[in-house]
């Protein structure tokens, strides 16, 4: 007994058996009727009583022959669309033709007589394909911009070439760079880019050829202002900024990095000749010389300023924290590189564009304020009482008459949130980690000192804060109010109060998001690690609930809140 199987193949098995019957009848002539082909679900019967497989009436079709229209033989399988290799008793697989325009079958139209063929092409020579109907867009590089307006590149070297022909021998300084970079349209603030890009630390000028050359290439590779000053100020085969390349930017691009009036140089350390004290390897640091003009012209808002604390041979303070506070703000990945993309995404090249304009720099507060280069130094030099220009953790504890928890303090110092392995191993913040430290306790708001903040405070490092994370940290709050006399709330009901205050997605854990959508991320902060901004919280809290209370009663005298006359009707 045969075993009778179904497959997917049967309408082909079955066209290629009835070429077979019809090509045997063809051959032995008319000898009275056919019977009609068996059903291919029961199979064929034999002579002897047995029946056949689908198996021996296909081989039978496959050895069988037919004619086409000259007489020649075409066996069966060519009929069924196979191939001689091609195993017997399986579907064949129709060749698919090659479409064309939408509509139509084949390689196309018809082209007319007498066209010159055209060669055949790779089917990705044209690019990546698309579903029928769908466009595919070729996206720029990030690096190099989207075009928005077409830059009419020879007008602008016919400007550059007229600014050179002012300056003798067709040569530009450093002092004449200003004028050239205001007829490549760029802020007066770029010539120090524009200046070493085209080789002028070499020689200390630039040549009109050499310029020109290197600024067509910017402006025919790079399509927008982020991508033309990441390519100006980028090392040779780097894609990204790192710190060490924007040092030449901010010492020839701003004039109030002359320290006592005297230019400050990377190799230089300036201190004041009062304060002049010497290191931890007992070397006395240099003192500023007399005032000399500078070879910078000086921003208007930096004429007059008061000198900081002395400085590492090497750096300078006021480009170090012009660097930590650029990369604090337009970094986003934590990573210590810059890309094209961050810059773009950020408001760095639109306050270098105020700087012409400003006649207060001060006023530039996100980047460039000296004012607040000097707080953040003069916190710094304080903490460090040795002086080497390294606080360690006991340091850090004294900021804001110990504020800071000491497990936030530990945190800090075991790596989460600084770069380098020195820290961890010996247990010294750099002026640069300070930097990062101060501005994110300032303000806990920024997205940056939220991240900051919360790889603190995430122990495991798991990308969520746990509510055992956030006991942790609250043991040590809660000893610290008890021991100032002050009834601290109980974890379980300021944890009801956090989870009202934040609103997390998932219950049971705080995410990064969460604080970030969060508008009182500062709130939750002080609440777990900074005693005295806690409470100014609390009396803050108080002192709106009392107004609401008792709407004729406002002031605070120096003991607490203290019933005041009330206000004066009238």
């Amino acid at each position: 007994m045969s075993v009778v199987t179904h497959d997917v193949g049967d309408s082909v098995w079955e066209r290629g058996r009835r070429a077979g019957f019809e090509a045997a009848r063809g051959s032995r002539g008319p000898r009275g009727p056919v019977p009609p082909p068996p059903d291919p679900g029961r199979g064929a019967e034999a002579p002897g009583g047995r029946q056949r497989g689908r198996g021996h009436a296909a081989r039978q079709g496959a050895a069988a022959g037919a004619e086409d229209e000259g007489g020649r033989a075409v066996p069966a399988l060519a009929q069924r669309g196979q191939h001689a290799g091609h195993p017997p008793g399986l579907p064949a697989q129709r060749p698919r033709a090659r479409r064309g325009p939408r509509g139509r079958r084949g390689h196309g139209a018809p082209r007319p007589l007498g066209c010159r063929p055209q060669a055949a092409r790779a089917p990705e020579a044209d690019g990546p394909r698309a579903a029928p109907g769908r466009r595919v867009q070729r996206s720029k590089a990030p690096e190099e911009g989207c075009p928005k307006d077409a830059v009419d590149v020879d007008a602008v070297i016919s400007r550059v070439e007229a600014t050179f022909s002012q300056f003798p021998h067709e040569r530009a300084t450093i002092d004449d760079m200003g004028q050239v970079a205001k007829a490549c349209g760029c802020p007066l603030y770029w010539k120090g880019p524009l200046f070493y890009s085209a080789g002028g630390e070499c020689t200390g000028h630039v040549s009109v050829h050499r310029f020109i050359a290197m600024w067509r290439k910017v402006l025919q590779s790079c399509h927008d202002d982020a991508a033309r000053f990441t390519r100006l100020l980028v090392s040779p085969g780097s894609e990204h900024l790192v710190q060490e390349d924007f040092v030449p930017f901010v010492q020839l691009a701003f004039s109030w990095l002359h320290v006592c009036d005297s230019p400050v140089q990377l190799n230089v350390c300036c201190v004041p000749t009062s304060t002049a004290s010497s290191g931890a390897c007992g070397r006395r640091l240099p003192t500023c010389a007399s005032p000399q003009p500078s070879p910078l012209p000086l921003h208007p808002g930096r004429r007059e300023h008061t000198p900081g604390p002395g400085l590492p041979e090497g750096r300078s303070g006021v480009p170090l924290s012009v660097i930590q506070r650029i990369f604090y703000t337009v970094n986003r990945s934590w990573s210590g590189r810059i890309t094209c993309t961050e810059l773009r995404k950020s408001s760095f090249l639109q306050n270098v564009a105020l700087l012409e304009e400003e006649a207060d720099i001060n006023q530039l507060t996100e980047f460039f304020s000296y004012e607040h280069f000097y707080v953040i130094y003069c916190k710094f030099w304080e903490l460090d009482t040795d002086h080497d220009l390294f606080i360690d953790s006991k340091d850090l504890a004294r900021h804001n008459d110990h504020a800071i928890s000491t497990k936030m303090i530990d945190r800090i110092f075991s790596g989460a949130v600084t770069r380098g392995k020195r820290v961890q191993k010996e247990g010294k913040l750099s002026y640069a980690d300070f930097v990062w430290f101060l501005i994110s306790e300032e303000d806990k708001k920024t997205p940056t000192s939220i991240e900051y903040w919360f790889r603190c405070m995430d122990l495991d490092g798991d990308g969520t804060l746990s509510m055992y994370e956030l006991e942790f940290f609250y043991e040590e709050q809660s000893r610290r109010l008890d021991s100032m006399a002050i009834e601290a709330l109980p974890f379980e009901d300021c944890l009801c109060q956090m989870l009202d205050l934040v609103r997390p997605q998932s219950e049971g854990k705080i995410t990064l998001q969460d604080l970030k959508k969060c508008k009182q991320a500062n709130v939750f902060f002080d609440t777990f690690f900074n005693i005295e901004k806690y409470l100014d919280h609390e009396q803050k809290e108080q002192m709106s609930l009392l107004r609401m209370s008792v709407p004729g009663r406002v002031g605070l005298s120096s003991a607490g809140l203290m019933p005041s006359r009330p206000c004066p009707q009238g």
